[in-house]
């Protein structure tokens, strides 16, 4: 891109008139190549920030990221699904629902990320498991999502290179929170690994980064409305993060919770969430009538077993155990301090901090708050109550696992004040799905 195009560009934004949709294949090339200079790059987000975009706008925004690296292409022989969160405590559904797609006949590349601030990523909890490799080659990650079904991956270099450098700058200007620039951000990513169909899960509540549900809806809006416009059928479920979704948070507790259900008791939140998600995806992409029939569908390909098996063949194709599924508790690392939080009063369980509590894993250890630190995979908070639950003195809200004593104990007073009680029951547990658009 040239520097009169780029400062066209600028200029436009500045005044707050339309962009033309082709600028933005300017601007994603110059970001991908490096010919707009971090303060163009600053520049544009803030110009966006400032000037929203329109619909077809955003559009073009998405393709043009998307389309600045490598954008694969399938042969396989069933539709190519995935799910995207936009982040939550406790939320290791991907693990659960990649698997239970592939047994259903979808073929699921997806590429994820890690964990930043005070949500987890699927990334760092894969790696929890000894050997697991989640960096692959193209050609690696193609023979495990065509032999497995499915594969979670980070992403390439050469995926959306333009949305990796915009990201940097973003985070240093202040401008991380445009609608118009966390869309295509999230798309240009998904919709450059090939995607037939796409569901979207947009948290909202205590541990989510949104705590309300009107930007909830907005940017569920956003997503939906772009990717379908780029040509790929999506639909976005608003589920509440008031509470964990499982009732552990950090990377190896994660993993024993998804091996619970995969392995052992295949029912609760983790499962609800799965089957409505992947319920969805199958509808759309016609391996299912409706999306009833395709959360049933889910629901058995995770009672039968046979999410479990690929689950297993995906951790060994990833380098991971063979026989993961089978001793899953002897591979997993454990904190060498244990510590139950106990209830100090009576009452019932009124309002969990779900933000707070994340941190507290990050403060163990066991999260980043850059992008550089190194986690410790054993650390976080196990057993955590559930809202509603009666409780007792004496009784335990959640069990603290350390690397130090030190570190267990301000663990320890942190969840206290996180897990609020109060006298009277609450009339009604919120409904895990908020809200659906198509």
């Amino acid at each position: 891109m040239s520097a009169s195009n780029a400062r066209s560009v600028l200029a436009q934004l500045r005044h707050g008139r339309p962009v033309d949709p082709a600028a933005f294949s300017w601007v994603a090339e110059g970001l991908a190549d490096g010919t707009i200079s971090d303060a163009q790059a600053g520049a544009f987000a803030m110009g966006i920030c400032l000037q929203s975009l329109s619909d077809d706008a955003r559009v073009a925004l998405t393709l043009a990221m998307r389309d600045s690296g490598k954008v694969l292409k399938w042969d396989v022989d069933g539709p190519v699904l995935d799910k995207h969160s936009t982040g939550g405590i406790g939320d290791c559904v991907s693990l659960i629902l990649a698997p239970a797609l592939a047994a259903c006949g979808a073929y699921v590349p997806m590429i994820s990320g890690r964990g930043l601030g005070h949500t987890g990523g699927t990334l760092d909890k894969l790696e929890a498991i000894p050997g697991v490799a989640t960096q692959l080659d193209e050609q690696r990650f193609r023979s495990v999502v065509s032999r497995v079904g499915c594969a979670i991956v980070g992403a390439s270099a050469d995926i959306a290179p333009a949305d990796k450098r915009l990201y940097a700058v973003r985070d240093v200007t202040s401008t991380v929170d445009s609608l118009d620039l966390i869309t295509a951000s999230i798309l240009s990513k998904k919709l450059a690994g090939g995607l037939d169909g796409l569901v979207l899960d947009v948290k909202v509540g205590s541990g989510a980064f949104m705590k309300d549900i009107g930007p909830a809806r907005a940017l569920a809006n956003a997503l939906v409305g772009t990717a379908n416009a780029a040509g790929c059928k999506t639909t976005a479920v608003i589920s509440d993060m008031d509470q964990p979704l499982a009732s552990s948070l950090g990377n190896a507790l994660e993993v024993a919770e998804v091996m619970q259900v995969l392995t052992v008791t295949p029912r609760g939140p983790l499962v609800e969430i799965s089957a409505a998600l992947g319920g969805v995806l199958l509808a759309n992409a016609g391996l299912a009538a409706d999306a009833q029939t395709g959360a049933d569908t889910i629901t058995e390909a995770l009672q039968d077993g046979r999410a479990t098996e690929r689950f297993g063949a995906m951790i060994a194709a990833m380098g991971g155990p063979v026989k993961f599924v089978e001793n899953w508790e002897r591979f997993l690392p454990e904190a060498p301090v244990i510590r139950e939080v106990k209830a100090s009063r009576a009452g019932y369980v009124h309002a969990i901090d779900g933000e707070a509590l994340g941190m507290i894993v990050v403060d163990l250890g066991g999260g980043r708050t850059v992008e550089t630190d190194s986690i410790d995979p054993a650390v976080g908070i196990g057993q955590v109550v559930r809202l509603g639950s009666k409780i007792a003195v004496g009784d335990p809200l959640a069990v603290i696992n350390a690397a130090r004593p030190d570190a267990a104990n301000r663990a320890a007073a942190a969840v206290q004040d996180a897990i609020k009680l109060s006298d009277k029951a609450p009339q009604r547990k919120p409904d895990l799905i908020r809200e659906r658009i198509a």
